[in-house]
């Protein structure tokens, strides 16, 4: 009878070390492949490969419309979609990043229906991501690793730094806008002052290759790494440590509070939420279509999932 019990307990804490599967509730389809995801006042603007910004209501799940960007010439001189980098929601204005011509990149800013150029692809200026400060200043980072404070209405550069010699990977904003947290290659994480640049703090000692992407809430900082980390750190330096996944973990992102942190954990573009505090594995979220691109949390309950493949997968997590 004791040896049946103690299969009977160790059976039940097997399971309760196992992350719970969970399939998508529903999907959405985009015009392409996703590359940004913002949410704003429950609608989703959502950054393709296909030329298009793609906005949908989250409580119809509807497509209310979709942004298109002008087709380019590749350097075959043949007319392909543009890619769309990076996308922001200020008030009314949307701010899109786009693949320009002959290399460069361009910057307009939407707004009641017309496009309005900020940055030209003559520029020649590889920008990697772009989001707005205010209503008149936009932070932008070149694939070269500098960063640069830009004034849309007097258009002209305001402040810009190098962050290190190694490529420019990734940055997110505090929620308060006032620092900006920087990743790339090297696996050190700068943070800066937004409005002097003026360095705030270096994470390091986690990642030591590639950070692909970093998310930041609550005081708490996750990354995506090349070397199959995904690092945690804490404003307050109490918490540094890591968990090793066995597959290159190309996004993450963490729920509103810091408490939950979801990453792309293995090759079948499996994503794994884990508790930051415990580090325990709660759930495994399928049926993602490709590399995965965007991890981005509604709430504590409810996620959105996206990957080079046009589906938006939503799940709820209980």
């Amino acid at each position: 009878m004791k040896i049946f019990k103690m299969l009977f307990l160790s059976f039940i804490f097997l399971l309760n070390l196992k992350a719970y599967d969970l399939e998508p509730n529903y999907s959405l389809i985009a015009s392409g492949g996703v590359t940004d995801l913002v949410l704003k006042n429950n609608l989703l603007y959502v950054a393709t490969t296909a030329s298009s910004v793609d906005i949908f209501d989250i409580n119809t799940k509807i497509k209310t419309t979709s942004i298109k960007i002008p087709q380019i010439k590749d350097f075959m001189q043949d007319t392909i979609d543009s890619k769309i980098y990076s996308v922001d929601v200020l008030a009314d204005n949307i701010l899109i990043l786009s693949q320009g011509e002959k290399g460069g990149r361009n910057i307009d800013i939407y707004n009641d229906g017309k496009l309005e150029r900020i940055i030209s692809d003559e520029n020649r200026l590889f920008i990697a991501r772009a989001k707005f400060l205010d209503e008149n200043h936009i932070i932008y980072a070149l694939l070269s690793n500098q960063i640069y404070l830009y004034d849309i209405k007097n258009k002209k550069i305001l402040n810009e730094t190098q962050i290190s010699q190694s490529k420019f990977s990734n940055f997110k904003l505090t929620r308060d806008k006032t620092k900006v947290l920087i990743s790339d290659e090297s696996g050190i994480l700068t943070m800066i002052d937004t409005k002097n640049f003026e360095l705030v703090k270096k994470f390091e000692g986690q990642n030591l290759d590639n950070v692909f992407q970093v998310d930041i809430k609550n005081e708490i900082i996750l990354t995506a790494g090349q070397d199959r980390k995904a690092a945690i750190y804490s404003l307050n330096e109490k918490i540094s440590y890591y968990k090793t996944f066995p597959f290159l973990i190309y996004s993450a992102g963490l729920s509103p509070s810091g408490k939950l942190a979801a990453v792309a954990s293995d090759e079948e573009n499996n994503v794994t939420i884990f508790e930051v505090d415990t580090k325990k594995e709660l759930f495994k979220l399928k049926q993602n279509r490709a590399t995965l691109t965007n991890i981005l949390f509604i709430n504590e309950k409810e996620l959105f999932v996206t990957s080079d493949h046009e589906q938006i997968n939503y799940y709820k997590i209980n």
